[in-house]
């Protein structure tokens, strides 16, 4: 990341119109090497050179909240040999980046089972959001063993705990007391779900926050999303009517 762009931030996008905060569904990485007759893990590396952009774009646009779908609950299903290579290029990317994310304001947090990444990496992630928790900027968020399901389940034993334990009565159970036991619970949900790839599912990613969320699926595959995409998007974005379900 650098906090300096290669160009100006388009006039024509209104910076007060840009959604507070943006989920990514990172698709397309392996389908992007297999396409190069490359090892689907340069795909990865690849892929980790277009989060740098898609970060530094929304830190000048002026977003809150940047949540990445890094690793699903799912993909530990995958052989052992790119879920280690995955593992180690996560890591190796958090001590590239820490330095410019301490430049650029941003605080680095993390969502999911962190607790089933291995131990090298969860320490090195536990130092990193130590080191930038005082960042106000932009938060950045790392969907890591992330699975919604599973969000949700947590989520539900939680509140039944503490109904059990005589804490809550099942009435006081609402959508913001639900909220408030998600991963997500100190942010605002999200205005916008980029998919690339052009997959059309929502992939087990914050089932409960995208209720309302405008949804933009693009056919780019993620090594080869840019600034200009992300730019295009954000144009689409102001464009739409956001009703949430009332009338104009």
């Amino acid at each position: 990341m650098s906090s300096n762009s290669s160009a100006p931030f388009p006039t024509d996008i209104d910076v007060s119109k840009i959604p507070r905060h943006i989920a990514v569904i990172m698709d397309g990485n392996g389908r992007w090497a297999r396409q190069r007759l490359l090892n689907r893990v340069k795909g990865h590396e690849r892929g980790a050179e277009t989060v740098r952009t898609v970060v530094r774009t929304c830190r000048e646009a002026g977003v809150s909240y940047l949540t990445l779908y890094a690793f699903s609950t799912e993909n530990w299903e995958r052989p052992q040999a790119e879920v280690a290579a995955l593992m180690t290029l996560l890591r190796r990317f958090l001590i590239q980046e820490t330095e410019e994310l301490l430049e650029n304001g941003i605080r680095l947090n993390a969502i999911g089972q962190v607790e089933r990444l291995p131990t090298e990496v969860r320490e090195t992630l536990a130092q990193v959001m130590a080191a930038t928790q005082h960042n106000t900027d932009m938060t950045l968020n790392l969907a890591l063993s992330y699975g919604g399901r599973m969000e949700i389940v947590e989520m539900t034993r939680r509140i039944a705990q503490e109904v059990k334990a005589g804490v809550l009565e099942p009435e006081e159970v609402s959508r913001d007391l639900v909220a408030r036991y998600l991963y997500t619970r100190d942010m605002p949900d999200p205005d916008l779900l980029i998919r690339t790839s052009g997959e059309m599912r929502v992939s087990n990613f914050l089932l409960w926050q995208i209720a309302y969320a405008e949804i933009f699926i693009t056919p780019t595959l993620w090594p080869d999303f840019n600034r200009d995409e992300l730019l295009d998007i954000f144009r689409w974005y102001q464009s739409r009517e956001r009703r949430f379900g009332r009338v104009t």
